[in-house]
């Protein structure tokens, strides 16, 4: 049994296992930050509110189906994402492989805030620090902060959930006081125009990251109905409610500028709740970008790499991604997680549920609560690769469809395809 209470290497034992009530929490929790929010102003600011909620829809339709697949899985097995990829056609080495490519998407989230954050503290200081010098400030603090274990911020996470939610629900009211909704709703965009597929596209890659990583959450449910309703409630919330929102204000703004927003509509209290919000977001991507990386270094080399060594490798990279620009690139980034995850969450689905290669041993083991051997599972999955590969490069080439759904199909069909031919 662990005496590791993340359970990081092992399953989930059912006396371990968290109330529907405190796992919905977490989910909710994760689903309403002000990443959430970003995208909701981005769409308001492009789109109609037809058009936005249309691809808000069709999106989360794409997020619930792929979340719920993995996040049932998750709970049955009681593993991680990474492990349970493992035993779902990538292998040891190919595990390792996706915990880079989770690492690296973190990292982009982490170049993303950090220029939020930088945003907000130069406007703090009426633009005397200038932004590229304040996300040099903002990034290498934080960079400092988390590769040598200063755990200062953590108080930063039991506040900036809750007051970034009242300071949106009082921009809202504000909103509703001083503006005809339905004027608002007819309101007519000013930003750069965006396509319904590029809206859903974008929709799904906002809450990519978080579908893929369901069942590193749902390990902790009871059952699968428990996982259903989990997911459905979070992406509700998430997606319809915080979206619906900020879809509206960036219609009354006329603007999708998050600090912007927030400093006008709410003063300080709103800049306050954007800057921790930020801290709170960017601690979690470094920290788990840099276990990612480091997981995934030894299981390819076997070499195990400072912690604060690659924390701070990391957090120079993320910083200077947001002084070159990244949150300029912000919908070309959610496209691009749209395309490059759903590939990866087909084939894990099609081998679990329908494949079923490695289902036998995960029974057998699971009645102990232990993890097959190694050797159960093979070194490395490279149809599941190729197929993944195959899947994201049709997802970001072909113009006709959802680029999200070509992604998924294409690597779903590739990899059932050629695992049914190599069995026979």
């Amino acid at each position: 049994m662990s005496n590791d209470d993340s359970y990081s290497l092992y399953r989930v034992p059912l006396n371990a296992r968290l109330s529907f009530f405190n796992v919905t929490l977490i989910r909710i929790g994760q689903m309403t930050s002000l990443s959430q929010f970003m995208l909701g102003a981005m769409l308001g600011h492009s789109m109609t509110f037809e058009q936005a909620m249309i691809v808000t829809l069709c999106g989360t339709l794409i997020l619930e189906f792929l979340s719920l697949g993995l996040g049932i899985a998750g709970a049955r097995e009681g593993l991680s994402i990474s492990l349970l990829s493992r035993w779902a056609g990538f292998g040891r080495l190919g595990s390792a492989l996706i915990g880079l490519v989770i690492a690296i998407s973190l990292l982009g989230w982490f170049g993303i805030q950090n220029s939020i954050l930088a945003k907000g503290i130069n406007y703090s200081s009426n633009n005397w620090l200038g932004f590229n010098l304040a996300a040099i400030i903002s990034g290498l603090t934080l960079t400092a902060l988390v590769a040598f274990g200063v755990k200062a911020l953590n108080w930063t996470a039991k506040i900036s959930v809750p007051l970034f939610c009242v300071v949106v629900g009082w921009i809202f009211f504000l909103l509703v006081k001083d503006h005809n909704i339905s004027n608002l709703i007819t309101t007519i965009p000013s930003g750069t125009a965006i396509s319904i597929t590029a809206g859903i596209t974008a929709v799904a890659g906002g809450c990519m990251t978080s579908a893929f990583s369901t069942p590193d959450i749902s390990r902790y449910c009871q059952s699968g109905k428990h996982v259903f309703w989990m997911t459905l409630i979070s992406i509700l919330i998430g997606e319809f409610i915080v979206n619906g929102i900020s879809i509206l204000i960036a219609h009354a703004l006329d603007t999708d500028d998050v600090v912007t927003i927030m400093g006008q509509t709410a003063g300080w209290i709103g800049l306050l709740s954007v800057i921790l919000s930020a801290l709170k977001i960017n601690d979690l991507n470094l920290y788990s970008s840099s276990l990612g990386i480091a997981n995934a270094i030894e299981g390819v080399i076997g070499k195990k790499l400072s912690y604060s060594y690659l924390t701070i490798m990391l957090g120079i990279l993320g910083t200077t991604l947001s002084v070159l620009g990244m949150l300029d690139r912000f919908v070309d980034f959610l496209v691009f997680l749209g395309v490059l995850f759903p590939p990866i969450i087909g084939v894990i689905l099609i081998d679990y549920y329908m494949l079923k290669t490695s289902r036998k041993i995960l029974d057998k083991t699971r009645e102990k609560g232990l993890l097959p051997d190694d050797t159960s599972t093979p070194l490395i999955g490279w149809t599941a690769i190729l197929a993944c590969v195959v899947g994201s490069f049709v997802g970001a080439t072909v113009e006709l469809g959802i680029p999200s759904l070509n992604s998924l199909l294409v690597a779903s069909i590739i990899y059932w395809g050629a695992s049914i031919f190599n069995k026979n």
